[in-house]
């Protein structure tokens, strides 16, 4: 059965207090959701220092790190489908990386990509698939799987006229790295994503999902922003592409939305995503 999950990082402001996070995972699993991903920065105690640069930098996630996760997912019946971490911690800390992993629950273990790399040159994307193969390999020889989450660097073209996300499934070695796509920063970037995906195949094993609009701000004949929003509520072809996430035999769907939620909400935009969420997955 495919998992339904949230991302931790969408629920940060309601997650400030232990008594918030509980009643936040009780209304995740009374709408349906059955699943968890949880981030490396947000299991772990961190000082006040490190989250006021968090919260100024718009990435508040209060005290949560305090929290025992293990047992708060076990007790409301939540699968933790894998631990986001970054490429720093999975380098210089392996060990340390596959005892969280291993704490909360988890054998998977995924890079969220948002590090610095120049994705426009061939030379430094083979650099980074060398990078992903060994922090693959390391993780494999701990009992992990280790899986890339792309954004929309991946889709500009390099000096050599290709794609970044085709070299890195190219140079990558399947047997230490998989894939969690996110159509949502594919469909951003203006890329195929149910070609991308057939492409990717079973190294897919996890799938990010999230919808897209345009927001109706200005005149009728402005051209209008866009963001994510509820599943459903936008345009994306979003039943299509989880019929192919399954067809790759993906573990979880896991919603992931950063803002504009319904009633500035993160709880109200999820129970109104998990309509869609428990007719489609």
């Amino acid at each position: 059965m495919t998992v339904k999950a949230v991302q931790q990082f969408m629920l940060r402001k309601e997650l400030a207090s232990e008594k918030r996070a509980r009643n936040t995972l009780r209304l995740m699993k009374e709408c349906g959701y059955d699943g968890i991903e949880l981030n490396g920065f947000m299991i772990k105690k961190v000082s006040l220092f490190v989250r006021m640069l968090t919260a100024l930098a718009g990435m508040g996630v209060g005290n949560c790190g305090a929290f025992d996760w293990n047992r708060l997912t076990q007790e409301y019946g939540l699968k933790v489908v894998a631990l986001h971490e970054d490429m720093g911690s999975i380098t210089n800390s392996p060990d340390g990386v596959a005892k969280d992993a291993e704490k909360v629950g988890t054998d998977t273990v995924v890079l969220t990509g948002m590090f610095r790399y120049d994705y426009t040159k061939d030379e430094s994307v083979k650099r980074l698939c060398e990078r992903l193969n060994r922090a693959g390999k390391s993780m494999k020889e701990r009992g992990l799987d280790f899986l890339y989450h792309n954004h929309n660097c991946e889709f500009v073209r390099t000096d050599g006229g290709k794609r970044p996300i085709d070299l890195i499934l190219r140079e990558t070695d399947p047997e230490f790295v998989g894939f969690e796509f996110d159509s949502y920063w594919a469909a951003d970037a203006g890329a195929d994503c149910t070609g991308i995906m057939r492409s990717i195949g079973e190294r897919m094993k996890l799938y990010h999902i999230n919808d897209r609009v345009s927001l109706a701000k200005g005149t009728a004949s402005s051209i209008l922003k866009s963001d994510g929003t509820e599943l459903g509520m936008g345009n994306m072809n979003l039943q299509e592409l989880v019929k192919v996430a399954k067809e790759c035999k993906v573990r979880a769907v896991i919603l992931e939305s950063h803002r504009n939620f319904a009633d500035n909400s993160a709880v109200r935009s999820l129970q109104i995503s998990s309509r869609f969420m428990n007719e489609n997955v």
